[in-house]
């Protein structure tokens, strides 16, 4: 943080810019950031970062408005009381210490996070593997990329991403396969929709069960039935074949293992009737992809966790991995097989060897003479580590161990597996019976913070400081932008500390985070030659960087090596693997269907996955108010003949049952379903609604190979949620105390809270057992603002009433179903200027139980988050004329921000033109609230 304080290390006090990377998705887009008086105040991309040339999408936009210490965790916590530091580092040393002595270290375990900075998962792999000797350190990354680690692993040798992201700019074909590149990674596919733009003959071909805004680019759509991608690339390889489209020489040369492939590829019947049905695609359709694919070299397959997330993950990519292989399709520009990584350093924690099956920079256990190269490496003058012989529990595997009291001793670092792991309700109570459960965290309030014994505060995003991994292997720094709210301290400090109190303080002297990375880089060089079978992952030749060097480091992708010390932006452009034959390997895959059957109890398949607007368990993103906009609540996506079957409405409230748990969620009916299927988000916890946790929908089944649990084939049941009412209360923030929220979630079935500018919004739903609430008692006895303007129709139940403090606009209710809701856009408009001492006008305060001026239109939920434009006024801008992207844009400026909404814009487009084509279309715009 030098550079951003003054000679005494005070935050400087004029305005700054500073550059950093981005905390969400695998991109790793920079980030300019402006700071006044040492405050990040706005932020911008960084047009020199060549990971996003200078876009970012609506999250990283918002990345300002995450910021500040309310919600933070500051002090340490022993036992549920805040104490020292000197007190929490003791008690984490003598508990450790006490586990390992009456149970062994095999009894500590760690789990860790993509969150987390390459130097911080350096130093927690040293002390857990090197030092406490156990293996059983595992990271969430095991939940997205384990499978397509797995494979790369095996087909080449190593963990590595042959591609950069030009290769998508310079592509004649990109297939999009389990990928919403849309929601996902926006900027990446804003780069795409550009380089399509400027090469008419690029195709897109987007695969995937439901159609999501990644099709607004596709010039074909395969709506594949879910768990069926092997067989659709066996049937391709198999297809490359018969139509004499392999690449012969390359394979002669290059690889191994094509017959054995073909062989399973062809078994079930290769011809493309049967794969089509197999599939439940068009066959003249899934003709044209093959030869498509089969007729271009420089092509393209992008794929995220709709591959990986299965009990055959592995395999799914092995069939993609292999048709690129047998079409010399790698090693060339635009072409390869792209494994987009889900979190900012997914990769960087795979480096230092944060997989419980990996030891340490990309070295495995069962490497020739790997641990002993690691225990030189790490053997102080005075300390020997005693690594592990072996792999330890992966995710899944890890937390039922914990269950059968295997494991101990758990410390999580920077991720809450309550929400991300299947079968969530029985990890929960496993690690509730855990012996010592140490966690360190960024916020005070989590549902995992308050089953901890020990609550480390760490420091989040702005504060700090080391790497972090992209999806194209391009190391950037993630700088120290603020200082640590209270007593917060960094996760590398923290476990430093903590090795000291276990007696291996030498072999953790670290001062500052380039120590750690220059010892990292210089272990990912150490006997790296051809004599020790020469690994892939290389960055020696940042292992002499000084602490200025280490700040001023600029994005770089490795391999980093005295040959190639600018980096290297492809692989294996010379044919070379890493394999000990040097030859890529083609895996014979047989298909295998999902393992959590369909039944009658269960019919429906289930998906799960992100929105566009949302991060993880919201803990960040749930802090900017207008990135809830855009889905304001836990939703259930259901096809329209579906919902008609079970009885659903569209913004109705439904219950999603499993055989692990249950989710209540809003209905969204969409035609972007197949039959049979829904989707739900994975993103709300306890803290946001009422039994909304994905997952516990999802039984706890792996993939075999890489341990990755299945996520996205889940099976449930779906059927209509009673409910005696149905309310919306909104509340400016003092009132929303956690006593007042417990009141009005008390007798509910359905509940979900909505952070807004100066407040919150409630979304709530009687539970139909209870007595029915009276409204009026529950108010006065309840709020300290009493009931001002009142609007109550006690037979139908329905009552607006708004409470007003010396003019100002204090809490708004109205209980009615959602259909019924106004825009809430002037509400909280009214909130927000209560909060900065603003009374209402006479107008207002005669409209406020209308929430809304006279006159006034309703914008509808939002579409464009970044200049907060809805649906509603989009539509009516259509309907007057307004009929491109371009045009809208002008009138409302939604799109010419971050371009996330484009998918969406086009899609409104199109609708209209078919209602106008149609006749069919309503009157006015429906609205469709969140």
């Amino acid at each position: 943080m030098a550079q951003l304080c003054n000679a005494r290390g005070e935050p400087r006090s004029d305005s700054v810019t500073a550059l950093t990377t981005c905390p969400y998705c695998g991109v790793g887009c920079g980030v300019k950031a402006r700071l006044e008086a040492g405050v990040v105040v706005d932020v911008e991309g960084d047009s020199e970062h060549p990971a996003n040339y200078g876009r970012l999408c609506v999250k990283g936009s918002a990345l300002a408005e995450t910021l500040g210490h309310h919600g933070r965790l500051t002090r340490p916590r022993v036992d549920g009381i805040e104490v020292d530091w000197e007190t929490a580092l003791d008690a984490v040393g003598e508990r450790l210490q006490g586990v390992r002595h009456r149970h062994g270290n095999q009894a500590v375990a760690g789990y860790l996070s993509g969150q987390l900075l390459t130097e911080d998962y350096y130093a927690a792999n040293k002390l857990f593997k090197g030092f406490l000797g156990t293996p059983h350190l595992d990271t969430n990354s095991r939940l997205c990329m384990a499978s397509a680690v797995a494979a790369y692993k095996r087909s080449f040798g190593a963990d590595a991403v042959p591609c950069s992201y030009e290769d998508l700019e310079e592509a004649e074909l990109v297939v999009l396969v389990g990928s919403n590149l849309a929601w996902n990674h926006p900027v990446l596919f804003q780069r795409l929709r550009v380089a399509k733009t400027r090469n008419p003959l690029m195709r897109v071909v987007v695969i995937d069960p439901r159609v999501t805004d990644s099709c607004e680019l596709a010039d074909l759509y395969l709506g594949i039935r879910p768990g069926s991608d092997a067989r659709l690339f066996n049937g391709l390889l198999a297809f490359m074949a018969d139509r004499r489209r392999l690449d012969r020489v390359y394979l002669d040369a290059f690889t191994s293992g094509f017959d054995d492939a073909l062989a399973a590829a062809r078994e079930g019947g290769g011809d493309i009737e049967a794969v089509a049905a197999d599939c439940d695609v068009d066959a003249e359709r899934l003709e044209t992809f093959y030869y498509w694919f089969a007729s271009q070299l420089h092509v393209v397959t992008l794929y995220s966790q709709g591959i990986n997330q299965s009990t055959s993950g592995t395999d799914k990519c092995h069939a993609i991995i292999n048709c690129h292989l047998a079409g010399g399709k790698i090693g060339l520009p635009g072409a390869g097989p792209f494994s987009i990584t889900g979190q900012p350093n997914a990769m960087g924690g795979r480096e230092v060897g944060g997989l419980a099956n990996q030891l340490a920079a990309h070295m495995d256990y069962d490497g020739p003479g790997a641990i002993d190269r690691v225990t030189r490496f790490w053997t102080t003058d005075s300390l020997t580590p005693t690594l592990p012989q072996g792999p330890g529990h992966k995710a899944v595997d890890l937390f039922e161990a914990i269950e059968r009291g295997e494991i101990q001793a758990l410390w999580i670092m920077a991720t809450n597996p309550l929400i991300s792991l299947p079968d969530a309700n029985r990890v929960r109570a496993a690690i509730a019976k855990c012996p010592l459960v140490i966690v360190s965290e960024c916020m005070a309030d989590t549902d995992l913070v308050e089953l901890a014994d020990i609550v480390l505060p760490a420091s989040g995003w702005s504060e700090k400081d080391g790497t972090v991994t992209n999806s194209e292997r391009r190391l950037s720094r993630q700088r120290g932008l603020m200082p640590p709210p209270g007593e917060a301290r960094h996760d590398w400090w923290i476990i430093a500390r903590v090795a000291e109190r276990l007696g291996y303080g030498e072999a953790f002297a670290y001062a500052h985070p380039s120590e750690i990375f220059t010892e990292h880089a210089a272990l990912s060089g150490f006997e790296n030659d051809a004599e020790h079978q020469r690994r892939l992952f290389d960055i020696s030749a940042l292992a002499g960087l000084d602490r200025a060097g280490y700040d001023a480091l600029a994005p770089i992708q490795w391999p980093v090596t005295r040959e190639s010390p600018q980096g290297t932006a492809r692989l294996f452009e010379d044919g070379r693997f890493a394999t000990p034959d040097g030859r890529a390997r083609l895996w014979p895959v047989t298909p295998r269907a999902p393992e959590q059957p369909l039944t009658e109890a269960y019919p429906l398949r289930l998906n799960s996955g992100r929105v566009r607007d949302q991060w993880h368990t919201m803990t960040r993103t749930g802090r900017a108010p207008r990135l809830m906009n855009h889905r304001a609540e836990p939703f259930v996506e259901v096809h329209e003949a579906d919902a008609e079957a079970l009885g659903l409405l569209d913004q109705g409230l439904a219950r999603i049952s499993a055989a692990g748990g249950e989710m209540r969620a809003r209905v969204r009916v969409s035609p972007a379903q197949r039959r049979g299927e829904v989707f739900v988000p994975i993103h709300w916890t306890d803290r946001f609604s009422l039994a909304a946790r994905a997952g516990s929908l999802f039984a706890a089944f792996t993939d075999p190979l890489s341990g990755q649990p299945e996520s996205k084939h889940g099976a449930v049941a779906l059927t209509p949620l009673p409910s005696a009412w149905e309310a919306t209360l909104v509340m400016a923030t003092d009132l929303a105390t956690p006593e007042i929220a417990a009141q009005a979630c008390a007798d509910t079935a359905y509940w979900t809270r909505v952070p807004l500018v100066a407040g919150e919004r409630w979304q709530l739903a009687g539970d139909p057992r209870l007595a029915t609430r009276d409204w009026l008692v529950w108010l006065d006895a309840t709020l300290p603002v009493a009931a001002g303007p009142v609007a109550h129709d006690p037979a139908s139940g329905r009552l607006r009433a708004a409470g007003i403090e010396h003019g100002r606009l204090r809490w708004w209710l109205m209980v009615a179903p959602v259909g019924e809701l106004p825009g809430l856009g002037w509400v909280c408009e009214r909130l927000t200027e209560a909060a900065a001492g603003g009374v209402l006008s006479a107008e207002q305060r005669r409209r406020v139980l209308a929430g809304c001026d006279d006159g006034a239109a309703d914008q509808g939920p939002v579409v464009c988050s970044c200049h907060q434009v809805g649906r509603n006024a989009i539509v009516t801008a259509i309907r007057g004329g307004d009929d491109s992207v371009e045009a809208l844009g002008a009138r409302l400026a939604c799109g010419t921000q971050c371009g996330s909404c484009v998918p969406e814009l086009k899609s409104l487009l199109e609708e209209e033109k078919s209602h106008a084509r149609t006749g069919s279309r309503d009157v006015s715009p429906h609205a469709q609230p969140a």
